[in-house]
Formats: structure tokens, C-alpha cells, sequence
């Protein structure tokens, strides 16, 4: 009991010597930054306010051009049909298999929409793989 006593007390005394110090860095600090905070804290408000409304506005225009392109894509094909439709019609039309590179090119279909449809097709069960990347219909 008397050891953990004599520690709480070496423990105090420490902290309280820190607590000294750390007032004594703060008075310092407090002494040799005013200066400066007065001076530049309004110069860099004022710079803020003038470049964020430019900067708004050059954001909201490179949004709207951008939206624009995405939304002239579309999720169906030029024939009218649905993209499920469209790989599915190529793949059954073949009949040792066809490869992921030559899905691309006959159905002109993005990657990730071409990926989506193989991935929904071989759930359904109407294609399966042969081997990696090449498909012939179930």
C-alpha cells in the first residue's frame, strides 16, 4: 500500500510540474502570435471570399458539360431492343463460341454494360462459358 502511495505522489508532483510548464509555453505563445494572427487572419478571409464565388461558378459550369454527354448515353441498343437481347442474339448466332473482344466489337456496348449482361445471361442460364472469356449459348 505505502509503494503505491509514494507513486500516486511522484505522479502528482510530475504532473503538476508539467501543468507549470505548459502554462508557461501558452503565456508564450499567446505573447509572440497576436501580432501576427491580426495581420494576416483578414487578408486571408478577404481572399477567400473573393475566390470562392469564381470558383462556384467554374465548377457548376464544368458540371453541367459534363452532364450533358452522360445523358445522351443509353442503357438500350440502337435497334430497339434491350442490351440482354442484343448479346444474347450474338452469342447464340455463334456457334463454336465468342470472345469478350469480339462481343465488344459486333455489339458496340460499353465494357461495364457488356460485363453486366454476360454476368445477368449466365445467371439466368441461358449462356454458359467455355472458357475464360469465351461463351456459347446453354
Amino acid at each position: 500500500m505505502t509503494k503505491v502511495k509514494n507513486q500516486l505522489k511522484t505522479i502528482a508532483k510530475n504532473l503538476a510540474t508539467l501543468s507549470k510548464k505548459v502554462e508557461s509555453l501558452s503565456k508564450q505563445l499567446e505573447k509572440a502570435t497576436p501580432a501576427k494572427k491580426t495581420k494576416a487572419a483578414p487578408k486571408k478571409a478577404k481572399a477567400v471570399k473573393k475566390a470562392a464565388p469564381a470558383r462556384k461558378a467554374k465548377v457548376k459550369a464544368k458540371a453541367k458539360a459534363k452532364k450533358k454527354p452522360v445523358a445522351k448515353k443509353k442503357a438500350k441498343v440502337d435497334k430497339g431492343g434491350t442490351v440482354l437481347s442484343k448479346v444474347s442474339g450474338v452469342i447464340n448466332k455463334s456457334k463454336k463460341g465468342i470472345s469478350i473482344a469480339q462481343l465488344k466489337q459486333k455489339t458496340k456496348l460499353d465494357p461495364r454494360q457488356l460485363s453486366n449482361a454476360l454476368y445477368k445471361l449466365t445467371k439466368k442460364g441461358a449462356i454458359k462459358s467455355v472458357s475464360r472469356g469465351v461463351y456459347i449459348k446453354a
